[in-house]
């Protein structure tokens, strides 16, 4: 028998993967935004690294401003830092939502990478500490 926690557990893991489709079909099919920055950036991917690579015969600064320029930067970056930029903390969030699926309530967020590695952390630190105190009790004993 599931209790609360389980259950509301189980309805936010599905409205976060219903979400998820929802966005992701918003802005690869509804939105046309996407597609005239895909096209823009195919159409002037030569002129963008001609005009990146330092040539001193582009347009001033004053001319584009700073947003212009950040948007084009951030467009030619390749696809695997965008998927690691969105893909962590999307797989932090539907983890969590998972780990309310369980049973133990004290397993409850384990698989959350800073709680991760804490917990490693001090299990490490209580190994050095139970191997330290068997070491001294064993120097002792003889």
């Amino acid at each position: 028998m599931m209790n609360f926690r389980q259950r509301m557990g189980w309805i936010g893991v599905g409205l976060y993967l219903l979400a998820s489709v929802a966005a992701v079909y918003y802005i690869f099919e509804i939105s046309q935004t996407y597609n005239r920055l895909a096209l823009a950036q195919k159409e002037g991917e030569s002129g963008a690294q001609k005009k990146w690579s330092g040539d001193a015969s582009s347009s001033s600064p004053s001319s584009t401003s700073w947003i212009v320029t950040l948007k084009t930067r951030l467009l030619l970056l390749p696809f695997w830092v965008w998927a690691t930029i969105f893909l962590i903390p999307y797989l932090q969030v539907f983890l969590f939502l998972y780990s309310c699926t369980k049973a133990d309530p004290k397993t409850v967020g384990y698989c959350i990478l800073p709680i991760c590695l804490a917990v490693l952390c001090n299990r490490h630190q209580t190994f050095a500490k139970a191997s330290n105190q068997i070491s001294r009790l064993q120097l002792i004993d003889t």
